[in-house]
This record gives C-alpha cells, structure tokens and sequence, in this order.
C-alpha cells in the first residue's frame, strides 16, 4: 500500500485525534477543580460555578474527547484494511471533521459563558442556550457524516470482493458506526423537536419523561460506542503486540453483531426509580440489559484463549506460566491491559446498576459516578492511550522510543493509582448515601454528611494524581507527533488463528441485523413512548438555576 497515500488518509484521523487531546486537558482541568470544590478545600474564583465546571467536564470528555478520538481511529482502521479512501469518504470524513469541530466549538463557549450549566444529560427542565443545543447538533450530524464516508468505503470494498468477508477491524468500525447511528437517532430527536424550540421560546413547555426517554435511548448505547473501539484494540490489535494472532474472527464479529443488537433497548435500566413508566417495560429492557453480558464474556474468554495460547508459543508451562510471557515492559500492551483489567469490577458495578433490587441502593448516589469512571475514564481511556502510542507516530511518519514507553509505562501507573483513590471513594463514599452531582455542602454539620469528608478528600488527591497523569499523556502525544525520531511505526493488526473456525458469511448481513435490531427497539419502545405522548402531564417551563 501507498505510504504517501496513507498519510494522506491520515491527515483525517490525526485531526480528529488533535481536538480529542485538546478535550481531554480543557476537561481535566474541570475536573480537577471539580475533586477540590467537592472535598472543601477550594471556593472558585470569578463567579465560575460547581454545575458549569461538571458541565464541562462531562461534555468535553464524556462527548468529545471519546467521539473525536473512536472516529478517528476507525477512519484509520478502515483505510488500513481496506485500502486508499475513496474520493466521497475523503470529502465526507473532512466535512464530518469541521461539522463537529464547529459544534464543539458552539457549545463549549455556551458552557463557558455560563448560558448552558445543564450537566452533560441535559435533563429538562433545566434550561440551556439554544446556541447550545445547536452545537450539539452539529457535532450529531457531523458524526453521521462521517459514519456515511466509512459506509461507502466498506461499501466499496465489499463490491470490489465479492464472496469474501471484509477485514475484521473494518467489519468492528461499521459495527461502531451502525450503532452509533441508530442510537443517535434518540438525541436528535429530543434535540431537533423538544429542546430547540423550547429553548427559542417557539413553545412554552416540553414533555420531560420523553426527553429523559429519548436521552437514554442514546445514553446507554453511548457507553458501547465508547467501548467498542477498545474492543477492537483488544481483539485485533493485542494480538499481534503480543506476538499471538486473533482467536477467533467468528466469535470477534459475533460480539460485535450481538453489541449491536442488545445495547439499544436498554435505556429504561437508568429510568428505574422515574415515575410514569410502567414496571413492565422497565422489566423487558433490564432482561435486554443483562444480554449485553454475553459478547462481554465471549470477549473476555478470547482475550484470555489469546494470551495462553501466545505463551504456551513461547514456552509457557503450568495453569498461568502464559501470564510471565507477556510483554509488560512495552505500554502498547501494557495500557490497554490494565484496561481490561479494571474492567472486571467496573462491569461489575454495571450489573449492580442494572439490577433493580440493587439499584434502589445506589441510586443518584456517587457509587454511580465511581462506576463510569471505572469503566469510561479508566477500561475506554487507558486503551485509548494506549492506541496512541503507535497510532501517532504511525500517522506522523516517527517512532515510539524507549523513553516515551517508559514514561507510557509510568503514565499508565499513575492513572490506575489515582483512579484508585478517586474511584475507589466513590464507590465507598456513594454506599454511604453521599449523592451525586452536588457541591460541597455539611447539610448543616450533620454526622453522616461529616462522615463523607474522608472520601470527599480521597477523591481529591485521586484526582490530582489523574491530573499530573493527563499532564504528562498530553506531553507523550506532543513528543510522538512532533519531536520522536523519524521512522516508521507498525500499524498492528493481528492474524487469525489458523485453527479458528472458518467466518461465516451471513454475520455481514446488516440488512437482517439491522432488521432484528430495529425489532427489538420497536418492542422496548413503542408502547411507552406513546403512552408518553397520549398521556404527557402538564410539561414544564424551562428553569435556569444558576
């Protein structure tokens, strides 16, 4: 394949990984000030409020930094894979870039303008901006923009190779994509037909359980489209790191197919405590929930089936002689492993929130907030980072050096320490009864709030610790696109093991997947979005509360 052509190709996903990074400090420092507010040491200067600095902190990580990032590194799985962009992705991946970076840019100056402190949920009634409503919208329509260009590019291989299946990271970045869309497809609807004309004043009230419905519709399959991508390092990518090759391409695009199917209906399973939706439907979506855990275990079996085999390769003996011959000294490996790793209690907590019993117990407490930092902030960003690492310097022409791993190494140590303290807290402090998504405050001195100052602290120097590690991910990213030696880093994709079943055809079908996910949706959601409408209460004014 054509170096110079790929770079050419990569000039997309670099651009896209650029304000990714941008997003990732701006939200940091949110964030940071967010632990000391939080724990009592800190009052914010100039007026700047608690709520805007979450505000901000959800978006710009929550929605940005991982959109930009996911769609620039399956722009650049898919042109690996595929071959040179066709002239339409080309232009479609530029116009997705610029229709998204304006919409940031729209609504990151109305949150810091103080005109949209809604929380990233932007649960109504609160009131924002329309501007920054807009903005969000933009970056909606630039994602399907972009979606469309990888579409045609898969499109267009798949004519050109008929009878085969497509490249594996290829088939996981339409997957990505597939459910990016129809999931969306809820936020641009509350969006387009609630929250903009209500904004405007066009009508004086909105419907408040549908906007919660139709965020939710969106919001939980957004954790899959955060995850997704890490999956696809984690099948693809880690093996051939590790010197293995990929257990099973079957079982990989199986996962992927099935994450499409039961990761939309579930939104109910955040709605479990809101009045107004009846037990049943709550009940249907939970089940749907809990099949979400299937291609999570099927991933965790491949993973593990990978590393033993690539040890046994190489010698291993005994039930866990594989683990010794892992490559710990390289962070390409190492990130997104600790990724992994943490994931296991983080889905942990997932269950725990999707339960109903259990649910009643850390309800709108921080144990919630713990989890997503688990899971999002730790399982998805440490396997971006580790992406970086080969990802940058492959798109720039340089190399990863021994130093930067070193220091990837140290960065990595750095973020599961602090996400321990801050984490960990969280958790602890929520079962407690501390809630989530407040200020500081003592109610009044009383015992038990005094109590969860120990915590409150703890996630501040957790978060500290983040903050220092974040510094130093933003001087690696800085050090691999502009000063490591030039060079040529590998873009790893692994082999499929010769002894995995042979990929069955009919799992690129997505006119039947997309038919049976469009099925179960339809089954989740009609009947209570449209007692939703037939039987709205009242609605509600928009309220500004800060």
């Amino acid at each position: 394949m054509n170096e110079a052509v790929n770079r050419k190709d990569g000039k997309i996903a670099l651009s896209h990984i650029a304000v990714a990074f941008v997003a990732l400090f701006l939200g940091a420092i949110a964030g940071l000030l967010q632990t000391f507010v939080r724990s009592g040491e800190i009052e914010l200067p100039a007026g700047i409020g608690y709520y805007q600095l979450l505000t901000a902190h959800g978006v710009l990580l929550g929605l940005v930094f991982t959109t930009f990032f996911i769609i620039g590194f399956l722009y650049s799985a898919i042109s690996r894979t595929t071959g040179t962009l066709t002239n339409f992705s080309n232009k479609s991946g530029w116009l997705g870039f610029w229709l998204k970076t304006i919409g940031t840019s729209i609504t990151t100056v109305m949150i810091l303008l103080n005109k949209a402190t809604v929380l990233y949920t932007f649960y109504a009634p609160l009131q924002a901006s329309p501007w920054f409503y807009i903005g969000l919208t933009l970056v909606v329509v630039g994602s399907w923009v972009s979606g469309i260009g990888m579409f045609h590019q898969y499109a267009t291989w798949k004519k050109a190779n008929k009878g085969k299946a497509s490249p594996l990271m290829s088939f996981m970045a339409v997957a990505t994509m597939v459910l990016w869309l129809i999931a969306t497809i809820g936020v641009a609807v509350t969006v387009l037909f609630q929250f903009i004309p209500w904004s405007f004043g066009w009508v004086d009230k909105i419907n408040i359980l549908l906007s919660r419905t139709l965020f939710w519709y969106f919001g939980h399959p957004l954790v899959y489209f955060w995850l997704l991508p890490a999956y696809m390092c984690w099948y693809v990518v880690i093996p051939k790191i590790i010197g293995g090759k990929v257990f099973s391409d079957a079982l990989a695009r199986l996962a992927f197919v099935l994450f499409v199917l039961f990761s939309i209906p579930v939104g109910f399973h955040h709605q479990i405590l809101e009045s107004g939706i009846d037990p049943v439907w709550k009940f249907i979506q939970i089940v749907l929930t809990f099949m979400v855990i299937i291609p999570s275990l099927m991933t965790a079996f491949a993973l593990f089936a990978t590393f033993e085999l690539a040890g046994r390769e190489k010698g291993a003996k005994g039930l866990f002689g594989w683990f010794k011959k892992l490559p710990w000294g390289d962070v390409r490996f190492f990130a997104p492993f600790m990724g992994m790793l943490i994931f296991i209690p983080a889905g942990a907590g997932g269950i725990i929130n999707a339960s109903n019993q259990l649910n009643q117990v850390v309800h709108n407490t921080l144990f919630v907030t713990g989890h997503f930092h688990l899971t999002v902030a730790t399982s998805v960003a440490l396997t971006f980072f580790g992406i970086s690492y080969w990802l940058i310097p492959h798109l720039t022409g340089r190399t990863l050096t021994s130093k930067i791993n070193k220091l990837g190494i140290i960065q990595t140590v750095l973020w599961c320490f602090g996400m321990f303290f801050m984490s960990g807290a969280m958790h602890t402090v929520g079962l407690l009864g501390a809630p989530r998504r407040t200020a500081f405050t003592t109610y009044g001195d009383h015992s038990v709030a005094l109590s969860w100052m120990p915590y409150q602290t703890a996630m501040a120097v957790g978060g500290a610790i983040l903050f220092v590690a974040i510094l130093l991910m933003i001087y690696i990213v800085i050090y691999l696109a502009f000063w490591s030696p030039k060079g040529y880093e590998e873009y790893p994709i692994g082999e499929v093991n010769e002894q995995a079943e042979a990929t069955p055809l009919f799992l690129e079908n997505w006119k039947l997947w997309i038919g049976v996910s469009a099925i179960l949706i339809i089954l989740a959601y009609t009947v209570p979005v449209i007692d939703m409408i037939q039987n709205a209460p009242p609605g509600s004014p928009g309220f500004k509360l800060w």
